[in-house]
């Protein structure tokens, strides 16, 4: 199970652990956030999802996650 961060935890991250972050959401400060993210990638707004894919694909090379979603990789090739 995925451990949930507070909001103060949250509020404590730094712009560049969110895939959206201008809104603050899709929180990816770890690996198992990072594939928080690729599950919850179909609520995004569609005009949002290009660039949330490719802050998923960004943090998943940084923690070594390997993002098989071929929504998520379709998305991110714009």
């Amino acid at each position: 199970m995925i451990d949930r961060l507070t909001s103060e935890e949250k509020a404590q991250l730094p712009d560049s652990d969110f895939g959206l972050p201008e809104l603050h959401e899709y929180p990816m400060p770890d690996a198992a956030h990072v594939r928080a993210a690729e599950a919850y990638f179909r609520y995004c707004p569609e005009q949002l999802r290009p660039r949330l894919a490719r802050a998923i694909l960004a943090k998943a090379g940084q923690y070594g996650v390997d993002v098989e979603s071929p929504t998520i990789l379709s998305y991110a090739k714009g």
